[in-house]
């Protein structure tokens, strides 16, 4: 296997670290991009990594980068619930700024790399609410619908330089933010954590159990293999059957 350069977003903790520590058992140069200084630096260190310490929200300083990574991971994401009515400004911005905006810088930094070499792979870690609504969610769920859009474009114009670009689509992935879910869920309603799951979360889900980081990080993982070259501009659900709906 050929050695990339990996570079995830959002790598220090939950699905990025996976796909950080996936990259790296497979013989990848990984950076691991993050808010969270420690974290990003304990993670790159436990797998021979890189760290870049960085607040992607801040996409002010992120219109002159450049970057030299084979395969680049947008993982990075916030979550903020509200009635639209009540939704404040400045988290809907927040949110289209980190998870739409700085993908777009991202991905706009990396393609020459990509293109002068003639090879590449754009992974934009997108969610069931890429392709599906929820009510109280409208800055996360737009952001991810734009996303699906970038992803397509950027497939289609990378199509001739040898660079796909595709969408994962996880639902709910047993990450440290659902956790805290989890435990806020079960003492507003009363019932064990094990119910919020079941009957809260995966409604809609026909598999009852949530999706593991590393699962994520074994798809994550195909789609740089050269074995995945033909597969582009897709958006690969891994929601136990929520879509299917």
């Amino acid at each position: 296997m050929t050695m990339r350069t990996v570079l995830v977003t959002g790598g220090a903790s939950g699905i990025g670290e996976a796909i950080a520590r996936r990259g790296a058992r497979e013989g990848h140069r990984v950076i691991v991009a993050d808010r969270d200084k420690g974290g990003a630096d304990r993670v790159a260190g436990e797998i021979g990594g890189e760290a870049w310490h960085v607040d992607l929200s801040d996409t002010a300083a992120l219109g002159e980068l450049r970057l030299e990574c084979d395969v680049l991971v947008n993982n990075a994401g916030v979550q903020r619930v509200a009635p639209i009515h009540e939704f404040d400004p400045e988290d809907f911005r927040l949110i289209h700024r980190l998870m739409l905006e700085a993908p777009f810088l991202l991905v706009r930094a990396a393609l020459p790399h990509m293109y002068a070499q003639g090879w590449g792979r754009v992974i934009n870690i997108s969610s069931a609410h890429g392709l599906r609504a929820s009510a109280f969610k409208s800055a996360y769920v737009s952001a991810k619908h734009g996303l699906e859009g970038l992803s397509k474009v950027t497939a289609l114009e990378g199509a001739p330089h040898g660079v796909t670009s595709n969408c994962i689509n996880p639902g709910y992935v047993r990450t440290p933010l659902v956790e805290q879910q989890i435990a806020d869920q079960s003492a507003t309603h009363g019932i064990p954590e094990s119910e919020v799951v079941e009957k809260i979360m995966l409604t809609r889900s026909a598999i009852k159990r949530l999706c593991e980081p590393d699962e994520v990080a074994a798809l994550a993982a195909f789609l740089m293999t050269d074995d995945a070259g033909m597969v582009t501009g897709t958006s690969h659900t891994m929601d136990g059957g929520w879509t299917a709906q």
